[in-house]
């Protein structure tokens, strides 16, 4: 399975996904633009970049190559990617730095909406034989002020045991690994998976270049997505780590956050791991 999915996933089809996913995402949102924010926004990160410039006396030569590179990212669609990997995780940080309940993080350019509804204890859509250790993730949706959220959303989507995405990736079904489990009366909700690998983002395009250029390394910690909502609540995204996992401590995106980690146990009835998580929601 792996090497079939190695053959064909590349940076480039990835990156054309995320960004159509991302132009259908904008097409959806209603234009918002303040002059003097824009304004102030652009004048301040031109002015970073002169300053840039100026202390490391930046020669023609690497100015040529920045601009060859900028240009690259955007023929390989590999600007959703860049933004999600380097910057979001920032946005995020200010977005969210006033909520009382769950912690969030950075959604990534791998979300699709609109995955299967399914039952407050659910299994995940997968594969026939789906490679990887089973996992039960459980818990309960509800208020700050600890009111259970009747039917609560949670959303999830995660890698596969390889590290590759449903519809980001070749030969995979649709919703693979994907879906919207609605909780019960009680804000419950028990989500039957596969545990998902660690992964490096793209390395043949664009990113990978700066990536190889600048000696870093291109690794994410294997990470459940999600997303919480309840009627009269805030939306949460977040994602949720595995303790002791590889790169928790260096994650490429800088997205791991220590109220963001997992330590399953062995499951109930024997057959692979189960953890217990709630989401906390913040009133809207």
């Amino acid at each position: 399975m792996s090497d079939i999915i190695t053959e064909q996933a590349t940076a480039a089809a990835s990156g054309t996904a995320a960004t159509e996913q991302f132009r259908s995402k904008q097409r959806t949102q209603a234009a918002d633009v303040d002059t003097k924010r824009v304004d102030t926004l652009v004048s301040e990160l031109l002015a970073a970049a002169h300053d840039i410039i100026r202390r490391h006396k930046v020669t023609y030569a690497e100015y040529d190559v920045l601009k060859s590179w900028l240009i690259q990212v955007g023929e390989d669609g590999e600007w959703p990617l860049f933004l999600d990997v380097w910057l979001e995780h920032v946005v995020e940080e200010v977005a969210n730095e006033n909520r009382e309940g769950s912690k969030g993080t950075i959604e990534g350019p791998y979300y699709i909406p609109d995955a299967p509804i399914l039952a407050a204890e659910a299994t995940l859509p997968m594969r026939d034989g789906e490679e990887g250790t089973a996992l039960l993730f459980q818990g309960q949706v509800r208020s700050v002020d600890g009111t259970p959220l009747s039917g609560a959303t949670v959303e999830i989507w995660h890698a596969d045991n390889d590290g590759y995405y449903s519809q980001f990736a070749p030969n995979l079904p649709e919703w693979n690994l994907r879906g919207t489990v609605v909780a019960d009366d009680r804000g419950n909700f028990g989500i039957h998976t596969i545990e998902p690998a660690p992964y490096q983002i793209p390395t043949d395009g664009s990113c990978g270049r700066l990536i190889a250029a600048a000696g870093w390394h291109a690794w994410r910690p294997a990470h459940l997505h999600l997303k919480a909502s309840a009627p009269g609540h805030q939306l949460i995204t977040t994602q949720l780590y595995f303790k002791g996992g590889s790169h928790v401590a260096d994650d490429i995106a800088s997205a791991v956050k220590p109220e963001l980690i997992l330590d399953p146990g062995p499951a109930a009835d024997g057959d692979g791991r189960e953890v217990t998580y709630d989401f906390v929601l913040d009133k809207a």
